[in-house]
């Protein structure tokens, strides 16, 4: 199993979350964008499924490169009972999803719509990238009651 590279992420809370600190199994999810029509299926499937995560004793965390004041707002409008957390940094960067990316012929960056499972010794257990929103939390449930 690979190690997670250092990072730290600012959750919207107030306090950060550090990639050396994580001791407990967890979901990592990278969205491209809060409040977007894929996101937010992404998050409320999350919530859906909070219950069930949380028996196989994982944390769910979402994460964009939104601004905290964004994602906290993302946040209570779908009354998400996890955290989410915004890359201000280069997170996305170190771990490979910050891509290029193509729409109406116009090149940008952005993320790689991603998720990260960790496992309860902070060791990356499984990487899920290029997610298309449909059944992909469904996925990771199934992979979930695999993980130490």
């Amino acid at each position: 199993m690979k190690k997670l590279p250092n990072f730290t992420l600012s959750l919207i809370d107030g306090s950060v979350l550090k990639s050396s600190e994580i001791t407990s199994k967890t979901i990592l999810f990278f969205y491209p964008k809060a409040m977007t029509p894929g996101c937010t299926v992404e998050v409320n499937e999350f919530q859906s499924n909070l219950n069930k995560f949380q028996n196989l004793a994982f944390t769910i965390i979402g994460c964009s490169k939104d601004p905290i004041e964004n994602n906290i707002k993302f946040a209570e409008k779908y009354k998400l009972k996890y955290s989410l957390a915004s890359d201000l940094t280069d997170v996305c960067e170190k771990l490979g999803i910050w891509i290029e990316k193509s729409m109406y012929g116009k090149k940008y960056f952005g993320i790689d719509r991603s998720t990260f499972m960790i496992d309860s010794k902070g060791k990356l257990f499984k990487q899920w990238n290029k997610v298309k929103v449909k059944d992909h939390v469904k996925e990771v449930l199934e992979i979930a009651k695999n993980c130490p």
